[in-house]
Parts: C-alpha cells; structure tokens; sequence
C-alpha cells in the first residue's frame, strides 16, 4: 500500500482511485446550510433561529411573589431587656459626650465670658463677682450628665420590660400584631 493514495481525503472535490484498480471513493458531502459562528448572534435575545424553529432553551417563568401572613403573637421579655439595655447604654454614652461637646464649644466661642458680663450689667456693681464658670464648670456639667446617663439606662431598661410584658399578657386575649412579608 503505497502513502500517496491512502488518504481519500487528500484531494478535495475529486474522487480517489487507489493504483489497484479498486472501488472508487468519494468525498463526504457537504451541508446545505453553515452552521452561525459563534461571535455571530442575533441583535436581540428573543429572537429566533432561521427556519421560525423554537429555541433550545425557554426562558424559566417569571416568579410570583410569595407572601406570608404572620402574626407576633409573644416577645420574649429577656431579649428585649437585653436590646434594650444596650441600646439605653448606648444613649447614655452620647449623652455624656453631647455634653462635654457643647461645654466646650461653649468656652471657646466666649458665651460664658459673655454671660458673665450681661449679669455683671444687670446687677450693677453688686453682681461683679459672678463667675458662670464656678456654677457651670467642665467636672459639674459631665457629673450632671453621667447621673442622667445612669437614670436613663435604668429607666429605659424597666419601661421596655414591662411594655414587652404587658404586650405578651393583650397578645393573648387579642392573638398578636399581624405582619405580612412579601418577596419583592
């Protein structure tokens, strides 16, 4: 078997004779129609391929949006102490901090220097030794701050207690607050 002839494929659009005077092999026949390259794609994604055949893949159905009725019929009392404990901390940080800001904004800017002088005008020569500072000084104004601080957290902490308490006893002869939850 000689090399030349052994590939039927070697000269394309002629048919092949092998030396031995043997059956006569054509080329495969080509397809009618090329198949789409891949970077050639249709201008919108809905459209569909030649000869009005449906796609391969279908588009997946467009969700309904579920919804849920659900109704808060208890809270626990422990979680909401504990939220609200440190929430009300929280706020009693600020407080002292709000605090000790506006004091010192209030120096700076010279509204006790200020103040003092008005008094001085109004009381006349007796008022001369008031001092707003000695009233109103950086250590009283944080003391009297931290106090209201500690109240607060205390308060807070009691009131929304005994709201989550008083709301468990009124969801039970009411059955609860209804919400609904939607997927969007």
């Amino acid at each position: 078997m000689s090399s030349a002839n052994s590939n039927p494929r070697a000269t394309a659009g002629s048919s092949v004779r092998s030396s031995g005077g043997g059956p006569r092999v054509n080329p495969p026949a080509r397809p009618t129609q090329r198949p789409a390259s891949s970077g050639a794609r249709p201008a919108s994604a809905n459209a569909r391929p030649a000869g009005n055949r449906p796609g391969l893949v279908k588009p997946a159905p467009k969700a309904k949006a579920r919804k849920a009725r659900l109704l808060v019929s208890k809270i626990d009392p422990w979680s909401v102490l504990k939220m609200s404990f440190l929430l009300s901390v929280a706020l009693g940080i600020v407080t002292v901090v709000a605090a000790i800001v506006i004091w010192t904004v209030l120096d700076l800017t010279g509204i006790f220097d200020r103040v003092n002088q008005l008094l001085g005008e109004i009381a006349g020569s007796e008022g001369a030794g008031f001092d707003l500072r000695q009233f109103a000084s950086l250590g009283q104004v944080v003391s009297f701050a931290t106090i209201i601080a500690v109240v607060n957290v205390v308060l807070l902490t009691a009131l929304a207690m005994l709201s989550a308490v008083l709301y468990n006893i009124s969801s039970t002869l009411v059955g609860g607050i209804g919400v609904t939850l939607t997927d969007d």
